[in-house]
């Protein structure tokens, strides 16, 4: 029996090892595939240009996910992790990439810089984990789900209320936009209360599949460019040209970095304890580097961020299947589902209000996301988390609630008053070391895993 592996390290038959890789590849799907259909919404990309980003996006996050899965060279887990599209990172690329001296290019150099910024931080992330406790991560990621609830809302009603010249949209608020949003919520919380396991964990994706088929009865689907897009291509660096690099738009992304890294430290401490293999500062290491690795490759290949995602650690405990091969398989299942164009111009001729239901119901969880990881603190023994996040909360919204509030100030402030999420990360990290102190590391790691807990809880 000494010589039996762990069952992290155990290797499944290929069948099995393919059916469980692919249902880690379904659970994730649709929320890996959001994200670049909300900024190529935001950014008014053409179909063609989505559909290349989507095929970045599948292939670098199988690529990293198989890294953090099997590990190489320093980096990775070697955990059952699969790795996706960080909701955090949204709001910044959808700010860098409206503007016109930036652009595609200021995204992905930013997305660059924010990885690099990553690996080197790695080692010594255990140190600036006391800066942020729950009440700031969790401030932040509320205050991101609800800036993003906006998108979603709109979505529902058929896209922007404006067209791209400025006049109003014909087309938004259109009476069946809004049945068939209504509908797939409906169909979403349905399968949640009465589906079990597989069905109801990818009630997302099934309700977008009805909406879907809905759009092409009425005529809304537009495939162009299909025809000329070949089933197989490589992926391959910078398809929209060389990255730019601005000073602004990098320390943007390297703060959703660092809030990236804090959810991951909590994500990786719990994956240990519900694998049965505690997490060491060292695996931790690995595991950060690979984060900040996946940003690297997502900004080489013109996709993304990646992070762990939480559902697929919710499905790990759901099935009991702990092989890190699995992920590994699901990996190598998004990474050929990458080199298929045919397929992401399909899914980039997604109409928004297709979309609405269920942007605004993954936003919404990444609010409450935030709620439940700030109730990790004991408010009854400690009220100054309550009056640290209202105020970071009420200070981070004012963009959102108020775009001109900061207008009089002099320019070089706005790279700090115009996101919500800076806003929020410093008003929340400057009141907790006023209220609380530093902390320590100890403490912060244990807070970053009962958080993580409770939101698979």
């Amino acid at each position: 029996m000494e010589n039996t592996p762990h069952e992290v390290d155990r290797k499944l038959p290929p069948a099995q090892t393919f059916a469980l890789g692919l249902q880690h590849v379904l659970v994730m799907y649709s929320a890996c595939i959001v994200v670049p259909l909300i900024v190529g919404a935001a950014l008014d990309l053409p179909q063609d240009q989505l559909a290349v980003i989507i095929c970045a996006d599948l292939f670098a996050a199988g690529l990293i996910s198989i890294i953090q899965s099997l590990g190489l060279f320093g980096f990775g887990i070697r955990l059952p992790v699969m790795m996706g599209v960080t909701f955090v990172s949204i709001a910044p690329i959808i700010s860098i990439g409206a503007n016109p001296e930036l652009g595609l290019p200021g995204v992905y150099g930013a997305i660059i810089v924010s990885g690099i910024f990553g690996i080197a931080i790695a080692p010594f992330f255990g140190r600036f984990l006391r800066f942020f406790p729950p009440v700031v991560t969790g401030s932040v990621l509320l205050v991101i789900g609800i800036s993003l609830l906006k998108v979603g809302i709109e979505w529902s009603a058929g896209g922007s209320p404006l067209l791209p010249d400025g006049t109003p949209n014909p087309d938004f608020g259109k009476p069946v936009y809004l049945l068939i949003s209504l509908s797939q919520l409906v169909l979403v919380l349905v399968l949640v209360k009465f589906a079990k396991g597989f069905i109801a964990n990818i009630a997302v994706l099934i309700s977008i599949i009805a909406g879907y088929a809905a759009a092409v009865a009425l005529g809304e689907i537009h495939l162009t460019g299909m025809d000329q897009a070949p089933w197989l291509r490589v992926v391959t660096p910078f398809p929209f040209g060389a990255p730019t690099f601005d000073l602004a738009a990098s320390l943007a992304m390297c703060l959703v970095m660092v809030v990236t890294l804090v959810e991951s430290t909590g994500m990786f401490l719990a994956l240990g304890t519900i694998v049965g293999r505690p997490t060491t500062n060292k695996a931790l290491v690995r595991g950060l580097r690979a984060d900040g690795m996946g940003a690297v490759l997502g900004g080489v290949f013109n996709a993304f961020p990646y992070t762990s995602f939480s559902q697929n650690i919710g499905l790990v405990t759901l099935t009991g299947v702990k092989s890190r091969f699995v992920c590994a398989a699901g990996g190598f299942i998004l990474l050929a589902m990458g080199l298929v164009p045919k397929l992401s111009h399909v899914v980039a001729a997604t109409p928004p209000f297709v979309m609405g239901s269920a942007a605004t119901v993954m936003f919404a969880m990444v609010a409450m996301m935030g709620i439940r990881i700030i109730a990790t603190d004991d408010f009854k023994k400690n009220y100054n988390t309550v009056l640290i996040a209202a105020v970071s909360v009420s200070v981070g919204v004012i963009p959102l609630m108020s775009p001109q509030f900061f207008a009089q100030l002099p320019g070089w402030t706005h790279l700090f008053t115009e996101s919500g999420v800076i806003l929020t990360t410093f008003t929340a990290i400057a009141l907790n070391i006023a209220f609380n102190g530093l902390g320590d590391a100890e403490r912060a790691q244990a807070d970053a895993a009962d958080a993580a807990l409770a939101v698979e809880a």
